[in-house]
């Protein structure tokens, strides 16, 4: 009997940098709150889009074009990418993966993620800043869920890649890559300190 297993589904999870790792997170902490204090639109499209939180989704979203800080990160992430795309065995011939966005994510006690996508691109990820004690990691969706009708449920104790759903846990100088398809959410946070993390999407241009 041959078991094949099919169309998997990668995530990348890595830490950013081996050496260093605080230090730059100190930095890029600095200026995601001060981005928070003086991004007066960005503030009000959170109130409508991101109840309770920050982002800077809907203002600064191409912060690696604007900040050295950011931009170092950019560079950080290139060998990942290059990574992914080769676990990937995509054919990027004639065209680079090539960052879009970049922005930034401030969440507070309770406030939530939710299912999303990332439509328009190709890789997207998630670089974790600073993450107290208890709060949530990254919920993965399986992209066939839609399909399953009449499928029984997963036994409790189901391998990963059998599961419905999953959840990896965040760290401070985690990294978090994924095709662009692929949804997931942020559980709300329960802890009373702020959780703060960058991300940004690549397209093949």
């Amino acid at each position: 009997m041959t078991l094949h297993s099919l169309f998997p589904t990668l995530v990348y999870a890595a830490p950013l940098q081996h050496r260093g790792a605080r230090g730059f997170n100190r930095q890029l902490l600095k200026e995601c709150l001060q981005l928070r204090e003086d991004d007066a639109g960005g503030r009000r499209w959170s109130a409508k889009n991101y109840p309770g939180g920050y982002t800077s989704y809907g203002s600064a979203h191409r912060l690696h074009l604007i900040s050295p800080t950011f931009e170092a990160l950019r560079r950080k992430l290139q060998r990942h990418v290059k990574a992914f795309a080769a676990a990937a065995q995509w054919d990027l011939t004639g065209r680079e993966l090539t960052m879009t966005d970049c922005w930034v994510s401030i969440m507070p006690r309770h406030v939530v993620h939710g299912l999303h996508l990332h439509p328009l691109s190709v890789l997207s990820g998630t670089y974790y800043v600073q993450v107290p004690a208890g709060s949530p990691g990254l919920k993965f969706e399986d992209p066939r869920l839609d399909r399953f009708m009449a499928a029984p449920p997963r036994k409790a104790d189901a391998r990963m890649e059998n599961r419905p759903w999953i959840s990896l846990p965040a760290a401070a100088g985690r990294l978090f890559l994924f095709e662009s398809w692929l949804r997931h959410e942020v559980a709300p946070n329960p802890v009373a300190t702020e959780r703060a993390s960058v991300s940004f999407n690549y397209g093949w241009l």
